[in-house]
C-alpha cells in the first residue's frame, strides 16, 4: 500500500509529521499548509510547495466567495501552486505531498482531480485528510489503495520513522 493518509484533530501534529518525513525523503513533491500569525492570533494559512512557492490559501481580511468559518478561501492559490505541485510530483514519478485534502482545498475541482490522478499515479502519495465525514474524503478513506493513519498524542512522534520504512 503506498498512499498513506493521515487524519487526526485540528492541531494534533498531523503537518509536523509530513514535514519531518519529507525532509528525508529524497526528490518528493507537493505542498503543506502553514498558519499565519499575526501576534499570537491566527488569522489565516499559507501553502508552500516542496519547492518553497508560496500563496495566502485563505484569510480573515480576504475577500472570496468561498469561506470556511471565517476565513476566506483563495481557490486560486490551490489551483495555481497546489495542483501544481501535485502534477509536478506525478510527472517526476516521485513521492506526491498533500496537506491537506481539507475543507478549504474542497472549494476546487482542479485540485479534487489532481488527487485522485496522484492516488492512481503509482506513485507514493503522503498526505492529510479530514477526519470528519465529508462525501469526497469518505470515498477516498475507502479506497483499497489508502492506508488511513490517524495521528494522537501519544503515536506522533513515532509516526515519522514509521512512514518513512513504508515508503522506502
Amino acid at each position: 500500500m503506498n498512499n498513506i493518509l493521515l487524519t487526526g484533530l485540528p492541531r494534533i501534529g498531523k503537518t509536523t509529521v509530513i514535514q519531518k518525513v519529507a525532509r528525508q525523503l529524497d526528490g518528493c513533491a507537493g505542498f503543506y499548509t502553514q498558519e499565519i500569525k499575526e501576534g499570537n492570533a491566527r488569522v489565516g494559512f499559507r501553502l508552500i510547495t516542496l519547492d518553497d512557492k508560496q500563496c495566502v490559501l485563505s484569510h480573515k481580511s480576504a475577500r472570496s466567495p468561498y469561506r470556511v468559518g471565517e476565513y476566506c478561501v483563495n481557490r486560486d492559490c490551490i489551483e495555481r501552486l497546489g495542483v501544481a505541485a501535485i502534477e509536478h510530483g506525478i510527472k517526476k514519478r516521485c513521492t506526491i505531498v498533500i496537506d491537506e485534502i481539507g475543507k478549504m482545498e474542497l472549494f476546487s475541482d482542479v485540485f479534487k482531480n489532481a488527487v485522485l490522478l496522484a492516488l492512481e499515479s503509482g506513485s507514493p502519495v503522503l498526505g492529510t485528510i479530514l477526519l470528519r465525514p465529508h462525501h469526497f474524503c469518505d470515498k477516498i478513506k475507502k479506497r483499497g489503495d489508502v492506508e488511513i493513519i490517524e495521528v494522537t498524542e501519544e503515536n506522533r512522534d513515532n509516526l515519522p520513522t514509521k512512514i518513512l520504512q513504508r515508503l522506502e
